[in-house]
């Protein structure tokens, strides 16, 4: 009989029910070494994070995360709570022995990551932040013909994520479904949201960036606050663009923006290098675009591979080959290699660690902005 582990997850909103639907769908199709419960649900509105246990299949709800965590019956706490919440609930829960899963970004800023990650390895905790694209099969396949050795020297990377939701001067910034136009409860605007996940992917597909320069623009200066009801000055970055030296000494470019009409969520990279390049499209996101010079003149070009066989990552544990799967399922895989992880003693990656050189990265894109100068990335 498999070891009962139990959830307890604070937050009930988009990536709330993400993850929710992870744990439950991922000892279906993985073999996860646990049995997992969805023990208890956590947020402020009772009534809401009543709604949402009932309809999830948690056993229990708490209004106060304190509560959730002091619990001798939560195995592991997963917190999709607002960036500001992420430090504080990390370190109790490490503390108090949890294994620890955060929604990205780590932290809101470089100085409560590194506590954060004190907290995780001296409690000897298995811990893990949810940048969930590296889990797409395509995405994982670039990983793999890269460590291969199929692009040969890196010499360009280049990732844009474009959004439209925020142009309207009319939106107002607070309150629970607008905390990310607030400084207060999301750190930096498009620089933690978005440009995070890029981020995240180029570092572990590409290396350690040594140094940027970023400028940064909020187009709406003032909104009305949900919380207050008063106009209130917005102190989020609303676009960002930035260059960025590699390590290896490659060269990049990462720009990110609300306010690109026509783009809900237009996340896209390309790696040009020596003898191969890969392009990868959210939007078509079970496809990876794939150039070798080697191949002979005649039959030379772009293919486009349909990430769907069996010997493809992940692939073996989904449909028939040709049958695709979607966003959704990059958390499946989540849940799945961390549990492996947690029996095996091998971390799932990305650990609060590894998002602390994420989070370095964002900190020198945002004071490089400010300043207007050429930034190192913090060591």
């Amino acid at each position: 009989m498999r070891k009962k582990l139990n959830i307890g997850l604070v937050g009930y909103g988009f990536m709330g029910r993400a993850h929710t639907n992870a744990y439950r769908q991922a000892p279906k199709f993985f073999d996860v070494p646990y049995d997992l419960v969805l023990k208890a649900a956590c947020a402020r509105n009772q009534d809401a994070i009543q709604a949402f246990a009932d309809n999830w299949g948690y056993e229990g709800i708490e209004t106060d995360w304190r509560a959730l965590v002091a619990r001798d019956d939560i195995d592991a706490i997963d917190i999709c709570a607002p960036n500001n919440m992420h430090h504080d609930i990390a370190i109790a829960a490490a503390k108090a022995g949890k294994m620890v899963l955060c929604e990205k970004p780590l932290a809101m800023n470089v100085a409560e990551g590194c506590e954060m990650v004190d907290a995780v390895e001296k409690a000897g905790v298995p811990n893990m932040i949810w940048y969930n694209y590296r889990r797409v099969p395509a995405v994982t396949l670039a990983k793999q013909l890269i460590d291969e050795g199929r692009l040969g020297r890196i010499f360009h990377y280049r990732a844009v994520f474009l959004q439209d939701w925020t142009i309207s001067a009319d939106l107002p910034q607070g309150g629970a479904s607008l905390w990310r136009l607030d400084a207060a409860a999301a750190g930096s605007g498009v620089t933690g949201d978005l440009l995070a996940h890029c981020i995240d992917t180029a570092l572990w597909l590409n290396g350690s960036i040594g140094s940027v320069s970023a400028m940064t623009e909020i187009f709406i200066k003032e909104r009305q606050h949900n919380l207050t009801g008063k106009v209130e000055p917005v102190k989020i970055e609303d676009a960002c663009a930035f260059l960025a030296r590699f390590k290896n000494g490659s060269l990049a470019t990462f720009e990110s923006t609300r306010y690109a009409r026509g783009h809900k969520a237009l996340y896209t990279f390309e790696i040009n290098g020596e003898h191969a390049s890969i392009q990868w499209d959210l939007h078509d996101l079970h496809r990876l675009n794939y150039f070798d010079h080697r191949d002979d003149s005649l039959v030379r070009g772009w293919r486009s591979i349909h990430i769907t066989d069996g010997d493809m990552p992940y692939m073996d544990h989904w449909w028939v080959p040709g049958l695709q799967i979607g966003f959704e399922h990059s958390f499946i895989h989540g849940v799945a290699d961390f549990f492996q992880g947690v029996a095996s003693g091998k971390p799932a990656h990305p650990t609060f660690r590894d998002a602390l050189e994420t989070q370095r990265v964002c900190e020198a894109v945002l004071k490089s902005a400010q300043t207007n100068s050429w930034q190192p990335v913090g060591a």
